[in-house]
């Protein structure tokens, strides 16, 4: 899943209003964020296979620093706990743990058999990716409902608030369809080098929160 991780930071501003952006997309996409240099590193292993269907153009060997459940519930609370220590924010600490962890679940919807709970466990997976069209559906179903959210939860103070919100979300269409419809990455190294890419989300991300107002941030 991609886009549908985004929704999740997006939609969970209206939980903790008082949260930056930032904090909010990094958690559902902080495995994202750290499987890439797992991958440079040869932590974690992923091999790109031929296949009609974009989504089962990786197979995944073996992830289960970055992906398996116990390594994520520890990323949550690592997670959490540093931004609890920094901004005593209950609420968005509470919304960025369970962020990441709603990484895993809503892989578990798409991916095939191939998320463990652990090195060596059986590994999981409702395969929803076997389904091309109904997976790209779902996902921009949910990425429809977090703008919706997001927008009704905030207001833009400027003109750099409307329109780089606009220009994020619709950057993150356009990777998206080039994901669901261009030719599989090159090699593992060049996957790794541009999801590492991944990470301008969370400036851009900050830099639309400063020019955004919240409705209601009293919670």
């Amino acid at each position: 899943m991609f886009i549908g991780h985004y929704a999740v930071g997006l939609a969970s501003k209206q939980f903790a209003p008082r949260a930056s952006l930032a904090a909010l997309i990094a958690a559902p996409i902080l495995l994202d964020l750290i499987w890439p240099l797992f991958l440079l590193f040869g932590w974690e292993h992923v091999s790109v296979v031929p296949n009609a269907n974009p989504f089962l153009r990786l197979e995944f060997d073996s992830y289960p620093i970055s992906h398996g459940l116990i390594a994520v519930l520890g990323w949550a609370t690592l997670y959490a706990s540093i931004y609890f220590g920094v901004t005593r924010y209950l609420a968005g600490t509470i919304v960025v743990w369970i962020g990441v962890v709603s990484h895993w679940l809503m892989d578990y919807v798409v991916h095939r058999p191939d998320l463990q709970l652990y090195a060596q466990s059986r590994q999981f997976g409702f395969g929803l990716w076997q389904h091309r069209w109904l997976t790209m559906a779902l996902e921009f179903g949910l990425f429809a409902i977090a703008i919706w959210i997001y927008q009704r939860r905030t207001r833009a103070k400027d003109t750099i608030g409307r329109y780089a919100f606009a220009a994020f979300a619709g950057c993150l269409l356009l990777v998206y369809a080039a994901a669901s419809f261009g030719p599989p990455p090159p090699s593992v190294k060049k996957l790794a080098a541009l999801t590492l890419l991944t990470w301008l989300a969370i400036p851009w991300a900050w830099w639309i929160d400063q020019h955004r107002d919240c409705r209601n941030p009293e919670q």
